[in-house]
């Protein structure tokens, strides 16, 4: 196979994103509505219309389990966002996130058998936490599961905790950003770390970013005995640490982190944060070049970087390895090793659907 060189690759990855203009203004959508039934003859449109409708509507009527075994509930998700924080592109707007959640639906019908269906709401600057909340409970008549999507943080957060804890909310709710990215970071990180030879309890990771993707990842390492005290988390404004004078405790969501990380409260940049450092994992913003060649260089030895901005990862994975890293991953789906919640989604929600699995 005839090796490639960084300008092959370069050019490699702007693909996509050509093709995606050409194909998406061809098609005007990745999804549609078609019947699941048979219409056979004229005949058959009493059935699954009126008068014959009125049957199982009126046992739904008398019992609303029913509503499982008469509809498409019992394999429907509605996809929700707000376009708030879409990629690495922002605060877009509901009418330019549109192309993202279809997407999403897609996958979800190719990869797990599951309809899903983009619900895109509010307006440009995005709708409130209560908003959402509120949105999500009106619609779970329709609906067998909620998948929330590209929300901006603190309100991510916010909505998905209410929503786990409401009495009034029957069907499972889950954040693909945080938990998605979270289970497949972690699948990755365990396999990585087999393959170097390192315990996760005894790694030193570095976090570059402190958003829905990377809250997410720390809280699902936490819970999986990951020693988060060994762990560093780096923001706009540089290392995490107890003292720092712009966090606004115990409101501000990085407060938690802050206190049960960086032990040894070192400050600074991303720089010396990844001095000696096992495992770096970027979810911050699309790059390339946001993560220095020179920095991972810094690390200890056998490496373990995961770039997973997207589109474009805050270091391109041919750099990470010219610089010493020794296995890299991105979110992306045309370089190797990829880590990204559409390896997950599918099949967890899959799952969740057919055994009624509640939140």
């Amino acid at each position: 196979m005839e090796k490639k060189t960084k300008e092959d690759l370069l050019k490699k990855s702007k693909i996509p994103g050509i093709n995606a203009i050409k194909m998406h203004k061809f098609y005007r959508g990745k999804i549609q509505v078609i019947p699941r039934c048979q219409v056979r003859n004229y005949d058959d449109f009493g059935i699954w219309y009126s008068p014959g409708v009125a049957a199982p509507c009126s046992e739904i009527f008398q019992d609303k389990k029913k509503v499982y075994d008469y509809t498409s509930k019992w394999n429907m998700v509605a996809v929700v966002s707000d376009g708030s924080r879409v990629l690495g592109l922002g605060n877009i707007g509901p009418e330019a996130a549109l192309p993202v959640m279809e997407g999403k639906s897609l996958l979800y019908k190719y990869l797990g058998g599951v309809d899903a269906f983009p619900l895109c709401i509010g307006e440009q600057g995005g709708s409130k936490a209560e908003d959402i909340i509120e949105f999500v409970k009106m619609v779970q008549p329709t609906f067998g599961g909620i998948n929330l999507e590209d929300i901006s943080k603190p309100k991510c957060f916010t909505v998905l905790d209410k929503l786990r804890s409401d009495p009034d909310l029957h069907i499972p709710v889950w954040h693909d950003d945080q938990q998605g990215t979270a289970c497949v970071t972690l699948a990755g990180l365990m396999n990585s770390l087999r393959i170097v030879g390192k315990k996760k309890g005894q790694v030193k990771i570095v976090f570059s970013g402190i958003g829905a993707a990377n809250f997410g990842i720390y809280r699902l390492l936490k819970a999986d005995g990951f020693n988060i005290k060994n762990s560093i988390f780096v923001d706009r404004k540089g290392i995490l640490y107890k003292e720092r004078s712009d966090l606004q405790c115990p409101q501000d969501y990085k407060c938690e982190v802050a206190n049960i990380s960086n032990s040894e409260q070192i400050r600074g940049d991303i720089s010396q944060a990844l001095e000696g450092a096992d495992v770096l994992i970027a979810s911050s913003t699309p790059g390339p070049d946001v993560i220095k060649k020179e920095w991972i260089s810094k690390m200890a030895d056998d490496a373990i970087v995961f770039a997973l901005a997207n589109p474009i990862p805050e270091i391109f994975p041919w750099d990470a390895k010219e610089a010493g890293a020794r296995i890299v991953a991105t979110g992306r789906s045309d370089f190797p090793n990829q880590v990204n919640n559409s390896l997950c989604f599918p099949g967890l929600f899959r799952g969740t659907l057919d055994v009624r699995a509640t939140t």
